[in-house]
């Protein structure tokens, strides 16, 4: 007797194309609308990919229960660990998203902005803690809530994150594109579970730079977060949470504040300097632009690359010509335009007041340092390019395309919810190369026309426009 089966008729190649189809064409993730893709494709490409094949009865077209049987076979072939994609699963993920990247932008910039969004699950959640529930991988997350006086909110699924590729400082402007995704249990800690993917990014070849997060990822545990992206040789941008802002202790005597070592002496009013406020005046802006200016002349300047220890080198202020202080005689010949110490420690005073330089290790500051001073009009700048996260994650969303949202997407298990994410994020990306390179080439006939770039609509109205 002959052993197995006939070979099933619905491939995984043909289920990831019916997938990307149903998304492509606002048709959503839902199986119903997979099988109605593939089967109204022309008969020659139905017959190419398994959609009608040849039984011993004569042809046989899909049914929606091969595509519903195929999915359920290969989420649970690829599978999850604790929370977590296991190894297959990653791999099919990575595969995906890097494929849908061209080549030509493959290397055009090396920074990336990290974000992470709620994804929920279509099921509903357990009736009582520990309770059983039709999707018993996913777990309760809170997302920030819109209703009036609400800051956080739960709901019932997963975390997404998303790593999205930016323009260099000073480069030129790229397509937005997602390198590299993760959707992970609630009860992970997404900064941590996101480090393997970055890792494998790199490994893979591509270059990693400048690394935009917010302050939902700053205040993590440095040996989770920051210490394995400066291994990597990541540049970390990040806006400080308030816990994290200020003095935060000495070292050799110096203050350690906002990532930055500075004088013993250096006034408490620029120490507490904090961020500048939303919709701040022209006025205002330059105001707290002069007050991180001054700051600026009090910090500790490196003069020494970090060795493959971590290590550097760091200056006092008054050595480099930036102030005025007694224990330094020669700054004393500066003008009476730069800051003086008025207070300079005559009795014992510390290492970095006595040293032209001191040696740095790695733990200090290992959390919050940066490139750019922090609040400075160069750290503003570089940090505004985290925004290109927040709309990532608002295109995979967008109900009138690439729509991920609960009842869109009515799958369960974090299997078949990552592939269906995948496929989003593979469509989305798609047609942000596509918008990307469309807006170049009409700013480059409007160009030949002698004609400036076409300028963004304002979106935000304020009260006075509307009054006026």
């Amino acid at each position: 007797m002959p052993s197995g089966g006939r070979p099933r008729q619905l491939s995984v190649r043909t289920l990831l194309l019916g997938l990307l189809l149903a998304i492509g064409d606002g048709r959503c993730g839902q199986l119903t609308r997979v099988h109605r893709a593939l089967v109204s494709l022309p008969e020659r490409h139905k017959r190419r990919l398994g959609v009608i094949a040849r039984w011993r009865n004569g042809d046989h077209q899909l049914t929606y229960r091969q595509i519903e049987r195929t999915l359920k076979v290969m989420s649970k072939a690829l599978g999850c660990r604790d929370g977590a994609p296991g190894g297959a699963l990653s791999e099919l993920v990575t595969s995906l998203v890097s494929a849908s990247v061209p080549e030509r932008y493959e290397d055009v910039s090396s920074s990336l902005a990290v974000d992470w969004t709620d994804q929920q699950s279509w099921s509903r959640p357990p009736a009582e803690p520990g309770g059983p529930c039709a999707d018993p991988e996913a777990s309760w997350g809170h997302r920030r809530g819109h209703a009036p006086g609400v800051s956080d909110e739960l709901y019932f699924g997963y975390y997404l994150q998303l790593a999205t590729m930016v323009n260099d400082t000073g480069g030129q402007e790229v397509p937005e594109l997602v390198r590299a995704m993760l959707l992970t249990s609630c009860h992970l800690d997404p900064p941590a579970a996101f480090v393997p993917v970055l890792e494998r990014l790199k490994a893979s070849g591509v270059g990693i730079g400048d690394v935009l997060y917010d302050s939902g990822y700053s205040y993590r545990v440095a040996r989770t977060w920051a210490i394995p992206l400066r291994r990597i040789g990541a540049s970390l941008v990040t806006d400080l949470h308030p816990s994290d802002r200020g003095p935060k202790g000495t070292y050799n005597g110096a203050i350690a504040c906002n990532g930055n070592l500075y004088c013993p002496a250096t006034p408490k009013a620029l120490l507490g300097i904090g961020p500048l406020a939303r919709g701040a005046s022209k006025d205002e802006t330059e105001a707290h632009d002069g007050k991180v200016a001054e700051l600026a002349r009090y910090k500790l300047g490196r003069i020494t690359k970090d060795d493959p220890d971590g290590y550097h080198r760091a200056a006092c202020p008054a050595v480099q010509g930036k102030l005025r202080c007694a224990l330094r005689p020669d700054s004393l010949s500066l003008s009476h335009a730069h800051p003086e110490v008025t207070k300079a420690p005559s009795e014992d005073p510390p290492c970095c007041c006595t040293q032209q330089s001191i040696t740095v290790p790695p733990h200090v500051n290992v959390k919050t340092a940066q490139r750019q001073d922090y609040l400075s009009p160069e750290w503003r700048h570089s940090y505004g390019r985290r925004s290109a996260a927040e709309r990532a994650n608002a295109t995979v969303k967008d109900p009138s395309s690439t729509d991920i949202t609960r009842g869109s997407v009515r799958l369960m298990g974090q299997s078949a919810l990552t592939i269906v994410v995948a496929c989003a994020v593979v469509v989305r990306n798609i047609r942000i190369v596509d918008a990307f390179e469309a807006r170049q080439a009409e700013n480059e006939r409007r160009q030949a026309r002698g004609l400036g770039p076409r300028s963004r609509k304002r979106r935000r109205r304020t009260l006075e426009d509307l009054a006026s």
